[in-house]
């Protein structure tokens, strides 16, 4: 029978032993593949960058391609950690907390001609740093508000004369006020994101010359004021010797005693005074006295 057949065949069949060969395992990496693809990582990460901000700060992303892409400001931005960014893409830092900024400006004209020079202080709070990289740049200050805020305080100190610059605190307070108005207006229309917290503007310094007048002004007035001060003291005693005059004049009259009577009793209320607080002392009355001195021995 065929079946029968079948089976004899396939006893008769031999069976070989392969030699002993170790099959590679699917997951081994040769050498040099392992070599080939650690190159490649390294060059992935030499053409990158990092992007890791400050606490209180935010890193806006600037993407710049290469080949593909039309590239453009990133609408998220880093706001803390440490992430991996394209070597060609850009990393701008925008601070968030409250930023101060000092500003000084010289020979701004008062209302009455007078070149002051004074300083000032802006403090600002960015709100939108992706807003304000991509509509204003990273040097937003210095293009967009510097030169504005310089021009409103000329306009304001314009209202105001030297002395009250320079003298007067209600002056100072309009002008911060006047100023800090205007800034608000002009954020608003200009759509910086930015907040304005206070504009601070310094009391005002006159040119030398003005100081040096000033001071001999001063001076003069000073002088014035001192001999007026002595003027007066000198007429006030002079009142007081003519009222003490009278008044002794009273006395003696009322007293019937000649002039000479009087000096007399002066005399000796005057010795008496004189003693109260020494009683060995001595009074030697004379037309013609030589006066004695104590020379002591060596």
């Amino acid at each position: 029978m065929k079946v029968q057949a079948s089976i004899v065949s396939m006893k008769s069949v031999r069976v070989h032993s392969l030699p002993n060969r170790t099959v590679p395992h699917s997951t081994d990496i040769h050498p040099t593949m392992a070599i080939i693809l650690l190159s490649l990582f390294m060059i992935i990460l030499s053409s990158c960058g990092w992007a890791a901000p400050d606490a209180g700060t935010e890193a806006v992303l600037v993407q710049k391609p290469w080949f593909v892409g039309h590239g453009g400001v990133d609408p998220e931005p880093i706001r803390t950690g440490r992430s991996l960014v394209a070597w060609s893409t850009e990393v701008e830092y925008v601070d968030m907390r409250p930023l101060q900024f000092s500003v000084h400006f010289d020979d701004f004209m008062s209302h009455d001609g007078v070149p002051l020079d004074f300083d000032a202080i802006i403090r600002l709070r960015v709100t939108d740093s992706v807003r304000l990289i991509e509509n204003f740049g990273p040097n937003w200050y210095e293009v967009n508000i510097a030169a504005e805020l310089g021009n409103r305080v000329r306009q304001a100190v314009r209202k105001h004369g030297m002395n009250e610059m320079a003298i007067k605190t209600e002056a100072i307070e309009a002008v911060d006020q006047e100023v800090t108005e205007e800034m608000k207006t002009y954020f608003n229309k200009a759509e910086i994101p930015v907040d304005l917290i206070q504009i601070t503007v310094g009391k005002a310094n006159p040119p030398d010359s003005i100081k040096d007048q000033r001071i001999a002004t001063a001076t003069q007035q000073q002088r014035q004021l001192t001999e007026a001060e002595r003027k007066l003291a000198e007429d006030q005693r002079y009142e007081a010797e003519i009222s003490r005059a009278k008044a002794d004049n009273a006395y003696r009259n009322a007293m019937s005693l000649t002039p000479a009577q009087f000096i007399q009793l002066e005399s000796i209320n005057m010795q008496r005074t004189a003693c109260a607080q020494d009683p060995g002392c001595t009074f030697i009355i004379g037309p013609s006295l030589t006066p004695v001195l104590s020379v002591g021995k060596n």
